[in-house]
């Protein structure tokens, strides 16, 4: 395994991190649980793979994964550094505590090594500076407690705000998507990076979105990879701001793989990399000639969120992840996303978003070939 200096924490983390949001589970008396004769060998496979840092929160997994992430620290050895968040839910510092000891208890551990103020951006600095005793004060006094080791946020904020964020000067690390498929954060990574904090990277497989075949992505590179997947992880590691790639892994086969992957020497080179920006800028490019998501075509009477039943269109099209794709757009018409749409097959075809879109896309017929690939 390699490892990095984590920021400026002082510690070493393995470059390949263990992300508790993809456990495998079953039903037992109608209830999704952890199956837990799986689950605990699969992290101790990945520690004894060399993976030292391993993240959780409170709602995943049917908000079992800090639980079962508790008993296979207590089964095993060696020292992995623990990383969970809290839900800030409020504003009050209070009760910001009262969700840290349950993650503690949960955990079975005195304290937490990197502990997120879980999916926050600048907005929510902005709102609590000043407080008397909020989430901010909260979090301070907690970690000169030694109840954290370590401050960090997770955020889906724009770049921009990221930095803005970073610029606190509260905060130790910071959790962010970066991929293939969403370079946007690369300032972000690269700021963080000067500023000192530790920077890791969820979602380097796209979600699971990379995780399938595409000979588009494959062809990024000369000397092509064993599957889409290895480039993914590849090109988030090589990324000397990136500290920590996390990856869910559910069964044996991807904690071996990915492990063996993130352990091998030497990153893409800067050419390599060159042409993997050159090229998926073309492939976006192509994207945006079938739709850029202004939203300017919104709302629909009938419901469909059009940009993004096209987006997940483009996955198929552009880049070639159809099973993904044809998933993807089943959960979001099925109401099983936190996203939502009627299908593309209940267009009207009243023609207001035609009339709205500044492209003059051929939006109805659009719709149309996106029901016809995907449903």
């Amino acid at each position: 395994m390699r490892y990095t200096n984590f920021g400026s924490t002082g510690i070493k983390i393995s470059k390949l991190g263990f992300g508790g949001m993809r456990f495998p589970m079953r039903e037992i008396n109608e209830k999704k649980v952890i199956d837990e004769d799986l689950a605990v060998p699969l992290l101790h496979r990945a520690f004894e793979l060399g993976v030292n840092y391993v993240d959780s929160a409170p709602y995943y997994c049917e908000s079992q994964s800090e639980a079962v992430i508790g008993k296979a620290l207590k089964s095993y050895g060696g020292r992995i550094y623990v990383s969970t968040k809290n839900p800030v839910e409020d504003a009050d510092g209070g009760n910001w505590t009262g969700r840290l000891e349950k993650s503690l208890k949960n955990l079975g551990i005195e304290k937490i090594d990197f502990y997120h103020l879980w999916g926050i951006g600048y907005e929510n600095i902005k709102s609590w500076t000043g407080l008397e005793y909020g989430p901010l004060e909260a979090a301070v006094k907690a970690r000169e407690q030694g109840l954290i080791g370590n401050l960090s946020f997770s955020t889906h904020d724009s770049a921009e705000n990221i930095i803005k964020v970073i610029d606190s000067g509260y905060f130790e690390s910071v959790t962010l998507q970066y991929n293939l498929m969403d370079r946007a954060n690369a300032p972000a990574i690269a700021h963080a990076r000067k500023k000192g904090l530790g920077v890791v990277v969820m979602g380097p497989v796209g979600g699971g979105r990379l995780g399938e075949p595409s000979e588009v992505i494959l062809n990024l590179l000369a000397k092509k990879p064993v599957s889409t997947a290895e480039l993914a992880l590849r090109f988030v590691t090589s990324n000397e701001g990136v500290d920590v790639a996390l990856s869910g892994m559910s069964d044996m086969k991807q904690v071996e793989e990915n492990a063996e992957i993130v352990s091998r020497e030497g990153s893409l080179t800067p050419e390599e990399l060159n042409r993997i920006d050159e090229m998926m800028e073309e492939n976006k490019k192509l994207a945006g000639l079938y739709c850029t998501g202004c939203d300017y075509c919104m709302p629909c009477p009938k419901e469909i969120n059009i940009p993004m039943l096209f987006g997940i269109m483009n996955n198929h099209r552009v880049y070639g992840l159809t099973n993904h794709a044809r998933n993807e757009y089943r959960d979001v018409v099925n109401g099983w996303s936190w996203v939502k749409s009627a299908d593309a097959s209940k267009c009207a075809e009243c023609g207001e978003c035609e009339a709205k879109c500044p492209q003059k896309l051929p939006i109805i017929s659009q719709l149309k070939e996106t029901h016809t690939a995907l449903a």
